[in-house]
């Protein structure tokens, strides 16, 4: 039996308002259903869309398909993205687990703490050999001035 995910009309002429439904493809528009998963109001501001995700989800996992435009209402409430990830459409970020690095690999690299902190010394005598060097400059600077008077 070939099961769709479609919208029915409801309300009055001119005002509609729509039932989402599980009905057999073969049924009218407005015929017998399976189940009703929810409702759709495109009058109201903003239109109002309520649907059972978990029935929705349910019913797209079992193969039911959406027309076009009960899509879009899914996809507006959540079940869609839910269902397209739960296939294998939609990979999601942090979900998987890092895979753990071999032993081998760890072992194989070099510890660089031992490069970093011989880099590192010269760069401070060369930085108090510079504070020296201006502090020299700062008193001959002064000396001078105190000739001059």
């Amino acid at each position: 039996m070939p099961v769709k995910i479609r919208l029915t009309r409801m309300g009055k002429k001119k005002q509609p308002s729509y039932r989402v439904v599980v009905v057999d493809s073969r049924k009218p528009r407005d015929g017998a259903y399976i189940e009703q998963i929810g409702r759709y109001d495109p009058r109201a501001e903003p239109s109002l869309v309520e649907i059972d995700n978990e029935r929705a989800l349910d019913w797209l996992q079992k193969g039911a398909q959406p027309t076009e435009r009960a899509k879009k209402l899914l996809e507006i409430s959540g079940a869609w993205t839910r269902f397209a990830i739960d296939r294998g459409d939609i990979h999601t970020v942090g979900t998987a687990k890092p895979e753990p690095k071999p032993e081998a690999v760890i072992e194989a690299v070099p510890e660089p703490v031992v490069a970093e902190t011989i880099a590192e010394e010269p760069v401070a005598e060369e930085s108090a050999a510079e504070e020296t060097v201006e502090e020299e400059a700062a008193d001959e600077s002064a000396d001078e001035t105190k000739a001059d008077e």
